[in-house]
């Protein structure tokens, strides 16, 4: 047994309401850079869809993840090392600009400037590539609330996939509609395939938490990892030829405090935990064969923190208490490995991904309530699982590589949730049978409802802080001295530094750790005054 920890993610989609607030702060505090322009490290996609950058699932296309070679060892989809040294300076595998869209603004100083006419000016849209003016064709939301489904609907990789298994599953017509919000961000995996992919050794897990990083002075723009990665959510910052992604605030992680697109999500439907896991079976359950076992291969590799044997490990290994006692408050470790509820995005990709996604319960309850039956009756709940609105195969191939078994049980232990704590709130006598039915006690309902519906801040980020002499090695690493964006006409330099607006050599001095502190002190109090 070798523990690690890892700092992960969970998202309950039955409370995403698409509002994206969580993709313009991301975007505010990391990409409001040049050459970042097209980059959301954070975004949210309406599903069925074709997602961003457009078709990403395709792996055939994209080459993206592992597979495994004939002898059962696993390889990059890409190629091996002489694949990548053949085309090292010409890629054919990556996402072009339209593929992506191409960013624009709006010529807003036409509409004051204009010289006097008959006609009313107008603010056209402009490249923020070149300049010049531009036809706008696609976005990073274009598939939003369902925009264009007749049109683009067919060509979500998830909706053929399922047609091939249940040909009048999935349809487009209005009345049998359905759709999901699906936020994505980098997955943080444990067995990332872009970190394989990079030549120069640029991209790295971090031992002490599992994030993943790009280090800045090692990159050399050759975009093997834009390719690797199946999520696609490595990109290229043309301005500087760096490859750049989400490094789940990694600054605010040290500190205890959530990534951003946490702190600021409407819904609260994030939760930031550690997780303890087996590194020496990583590349064991990554190697099953069947897709299909990847989900319960992945569940194998977590530990229990609350095994005397497991702590002792970790002690031994040199993770500290703290992050032990946090590992055993995850609220991630609950919905993953105690409630069972959490499914990982594309297991299939064999990347052993580190966000996961409680899958959306609500279009059942709607679906039942419009036909006039009692929408969270277990009975009926239980029974229209299977005629969801949104097929459990398509949530299947998002989540499962295709297996309905787990998906079903989620939702079943959600539904049975929910018909539980409605008995509870009007006064009821609760039927014991329905927990029984998911094997849940009535005391584990009541738990999950709690952490689901009502947690409090401290119980849906139990993040442990860097020991201080990690903190203050990993700010110091992150010295503008020691970037290599602040080169001359770099955003580095005159005002656009690596960590947004602003964060260059020029205008920001070093932001001390007891600053973190401070900021986490004025967001966690329940007294203004206190802060």
């Amino acid at each position: 047994m070798r523990p690690m920890a890892q700092i992960a993610m969970v998202m309950n989609l039955d409370k995403c309401i698409g509002c994206h607030t969580c993709s313009v702060t991301c975007k505010q505090a990391w990409t409001n850079r040049r050459g970042m322009e097209y980059v959301w490290f954070n975004n949210v996609e309406t599903r069925p869809g074709q997602g961003y950058p457009r078709r990403y699932e395709d792996q055939e296309h994209w080459r993206g993840g592992w597979e495994l070679n004939r002898r059962g060892a696993l390889r990059l989809k890409a190629g091996g090392r002489l694949r990548k040294l053949a085309g090292i300076f010409s890629n054919p595998k990556l996402p072009e600009i339209k593929d992506y869209y191409e960013p624009w603004t709006y010529d807003y100083k036409n509409l004051t400037d204009a010289p006097l006419g008959d006609d009313y000016p107008v603010a056209r849209p402009v490249s923020q590539l070149d300049g010049k003016p531009m036809k706008i064709e696609w976005s990073s939301n274009w598939d939003d609330n369902l925009a264009g489904a007749p049109a683009y609907g067919d060509l979500d990789p998830m909706v053929e996939r399922t047609r091939q298994q249940a040909a009048d599953k999935v349809r487009f017509e209005f009345e049998q509609t359905f759709m999901f919000y699906l936020p994505r961000i980098c997955e943080h995996c444990l067995n990332p395939s872009c970190v394989a992919s990079c030549p120069s050794g640029a991209m790295y897990k971090r031992a002490e938490d599992g994030i993943v990083l790009v280090d800045q002075d090692g990159c050399r723009g050759w975009r093997m990892c834009v390719t690797g990665c199946p999520y696609k959510k490595v990109y290229f910052n043309h301005r500087t030829g760096k490859a750049e992604k989400c490094t789940l605030c990694y600054p605010r992680i040290e500190v205890g405090l959530p990534t951003v697109c946490s702190e600021t999500c409407v819904g609260r439907l994030r939760y930031l935990g550690v997780i303890l896991y087996d590194a020496d079976k990583v590349t064991a359950a990554a190697s099953v064969k069947d897709d299909k076992a990847l989900y319960e291969a992945q569940l194998g590799v977590f530990l229990d923190p609350e095994d005397p044997e497991v702590r002792r490990a970790a002690e031994n290994a040199g993770i500290p208490y703290d992050w032990l006692e946090a590992a055993r408050r995850s609220p991630v470790h609950a919905l993953i490995s105690k409630y069972r509820v959490a499914l990982p995005l594309h297991p299939e990709y064999r990347t052993m991904p580190m966000v996961w996604y409680i899958p959306p319960l609500s279009p059942v309850v709607d679906a039942l309530s419009e036909t006039g039956h009692d929408g969270e009756d277990a009975a009926n709940l239980f029974g229209a699982i299977d005629t969801l609105r949104i097929p459990l195969e398509y949530l299947a191939e998002v989540f499962t590589a295709g297996d309905v078994a787990p998906v079903r049980a989620s939702l079943e232990r959600l539904a049975a949730m929910r018909s539980h704590m409605r008995a509870l709130n009007l006064g009821e006598e609760p039927d014991l049978s329905v927990p029984a039915a998911v094997g849940m006690t009535p005391e584990e309902i009541e738990r999950m409802y709690r952490l689901l519906a009502i947690a409090k801040y401290e119980d849906r980020y139990v993040i442990p802080t860097a020991a201080v002499g990690d903190a203050r090695r990993l700010e110091e690493s992150a010295l503008p001295a020691d970037c290599s964006l602040d080169y001359e006409g770099g955003p580095g330099m005159g005002g656009d530094g690596p960590f947004g607006q602003d964060s260059g050599r020029k205008l920001l001095p070093l932001v001390s750790v007891e600053n973190f502190h401070l900021l986490r002190r004025r967001q966690t109090t329940d007294d203004a005054e206190e802060t």
